[in-house]
């Protein structure tokens, strides 16, 4: 019975810094975009460029303007009205 003591008060401060720990991750932005990482790595094009040698690439980051997110276009949209 004396081990409740202990335990309930211990268990209650666990609960609830897990609880900060997570709303400081959702305040942080952590969840916000779940979809973009697995489409980057879905579109990331590591092949050479016609012409070139795998050593002739090495060293550049291909960058894939084919994929504009909602994210984007809002935002571009946004720009281009002034809102």
């Amino acid at each position: 019975m004396e081990s409740v003591y202990i335990l309930v008060p211990v268990s209650l401060v666990l609960v609830f810094v897990i609880g900060w720990l997570f709303w400081r991750a959702l305040e942080g932005g952590q969840f916000d975009d779940l979809e973009r990482p697995g489409y980057e790595i879905l579109m990331d094009d590591d092949s050479p460029k016609r012409g070139q040698t795998p050593n002739q690439n090495r060293g550049q980051t291909p960058v894939d303007k084919s994929f504009s997110g909602d994210c984007e276009s809002k935002a571009v949209k946004d720009l281009s009205t002034g809102v």
